[in-house]
Order: C-alpha cells, then structure tokens, then sequence
C-alpha cells in the first residue's frame, strides 16, 4: 500500500461513489483528505441520495486519515476559490487533486437520440460535469505547482473511444479524458502530472440499492444483471488513485486513460474484499474487444503515429 503520510489531497466530489471510495483509500494510505460536495447532513443535494460529505470525511478517520469536509459547488467559481486558500492557509500544500464532480445521474437520457433529449439538461450536464473540473483545477493547480510535485486524476468512465450511450454523457465522459491530456501537455515542464481513470463496473450506493442489494449480499444482484458478477466496490479505484498518487516514476504516466483493473495489475493491489475484479477481461470475453483507448486514438487521428512518441520530448 502506499504511504501518503503527509501528503494533502483535494476529492472534488467525494460525497458517495467513486469520490468516496478515493477519499477513503487516500486516508487509508494516511494522507489529508478535504472531501468536498455539495450534501451536507440535514440538507441533501441529489435526490433522495442520503451520503454527506461529513460521513465521508468520518470514514476517512476511521482508516487512518485526516478527513475535513467543505461543502463546495464546484459550479461556482468562488467557492472553488475559497476552497483552494483554506487549504492553502491550513496546509501550505496541495499534493493530489481529483476532479470527481458528476452530477448528471437524473439528468442522463438514455435511450434518446440526440434530436429528442434535453437541451436544458444538457447543458447542466455539461456544466457540472466538464466545467466543473476546469474551474477546480484552474484554481488547484497553482497550489500544487507552488508546492509540488503533485498529481491530477480525471475521473471518468470508460477507457476505449466508443460511444457511451447518450449525446451527452458521451461527451463528459470523453472529455474529461482529453481535459486530462491538456493540462499534462501544458504542465509538462513542471512537476505536476495529469491523468485519467475509469473504474469498471462500480459497486455504488446507488447500485445496491438499485438491485436490492447490501454489499454483504452483493452476488445476488447478478440475478438481475449478470454482468454484476464483475462489479467492484469505489475503494478499488480508490486503491488506484493512492497507487497512482504513490508512485514516483507518474510523470511516466502523464496525459494517459487507465483503468481500475490494469492497475491492479501493475500495482498488486486489491479491492477491500480481496478480490481483483478485471471488468476489461470480463467485458472482452463477453462482448468482444474494445476499440482503441481514447488516448491512443485522439493521438494516432489528431498527429499519427504510435502514442509512444507522444512524450518524447517531455522532461
């Protein structure tokens, strides 16, 4: 396991799902965790979602971490202000910083082509989901930069340039991916590196209950939906953001999509079960092989050539 003793990081997002599951590993690996979103006890801000952040941050200190909720919406440029000169005046450094911040979930249509969805909802959508990381590492990175070296993780979903199922969250998803290469491109001669990360099949709050079930009985949920079989819980990709945040050699990694399961692989580690679901194989196996990852293909259309000459001249 890593050892982020010291270490501070930033999870805009980490109110439930991936963001917690990444906010309780990096407490896990004894960093500093902020834990930022918009649900607060008594005042939810997604449906009838119960989870906080103040529960999240409580998590964080039940594994070993300093967990420091602030409610923050990432939408709004002065709060993300301020978040970054708290943590700045507490701290005096900003190690890691992952932008999680969704959002999206009643507003996604599937099943609607493009000419039928929502506009209005769209454009929230994108708002939250895209902009929302823009504004967080805009005001972010300049900490980090300050203080470095420092690590920058877009979460998203999917590692392979294919369509994801709606106009929209199509376009979030993708582009947080490309927003990950553009700043590792334009950090490049700093300290600071940008990647990106998918988990596979998440194991969520929302998903067990969706399937009615707990996580102890989590199986029963492939009754249901057989690929829930391969499902992880959020602390996987959590165990992969403090992997990632661990490792000297990441500026190797700059501008890249990864998944949950290849760094596992990599790395050696497991989901908090023991078990190391592979959602990549599952998928292949099942539906056949996946297309390019988004990486290699922005590259080889925008530039050609194989992706190993991207970072040649990076330092």
């Amino acid at each position: 396991m890593a050892d982020l003793k010291g270490k501070v990081a930033v999870v805009a997002g980490a109110t439930r799902g991936a963001g917690r599951g990444i906010a309780c590993m990096l407490g896990e690996a004894g960093a500093t965790v902020y834990c930022t979103g918009r649900s607060i006890r008594g005042k939810p801000a997604t449906g009838k979602r119960p989870e906080t952040i103040e529960e999240t941050a409580d998590m964080v200190i039940a594994r070993g971490g300093v967990g420091i909720p602030v409610q923050v919406d990432h939408t709004v440029e002065d709060q993300v202000k301020r978040l970054f000169e708290r943590v700045k005046a507490e701290q005096g450094r900003l190690d890691v910083l992952v932008n999680d911040v969704w959002g999206g979930d009643e507003l996604t249509e599937f099943g609607k082509p493009f000419w039928e969805v929502s506009l209005q909802k769209g454009r929230v959508m994108l708002d939250r989901a895209v902009f929302s990381h823009v504004i967080t590492s805009h005001y972010g990175a300049p900490l980090m930069i300050e203080t470095g070296p420092g690590l920058i993780v877009e979460i998203t979903d999917g590692d392979s340039f294919c369509y994801r199922g709606n106009i929209f969250y199509d376009l979030v998803k993708s582009s947080v991916i490309r927003l990950a290469f553009a700043m590792a491109r334009e950090l490049r001669k700093r300290k600071i590196t940008s990647v990106a990360l998918t988990p596979g099949f998440l194991r969520s709050e929302a998903m067990l209950e969706h399937y009615g079930v707990t996580e102890e009985n989590w199986q029963e949920g492939a009754k249901k939906e057989p690929n829930f079989i391969a499902s992880e819980t959020p602390f996987y990709v959590g165990r992969a953001v403090a992997a990632l945040a661990g490792d000297p050699q990441i500026s190797k990694k700059a501008g890249r999509v990864f998944s949950s399961w290849d760094l596992a692989v990599e790395y050696g580690f497991t989901d908090i079960d023991g078990r190391q679901p592979h959602w990549g194989r599952h998928f292949e196996e099942k539906y056949g092989k996946l297309p390019k990852k988004c990486d290699e293909a922005f590259y080889e259309y925008w530039v050609g050539g194989p992706i190993d000459t991207l970072y040649a001249d990076w330092p």
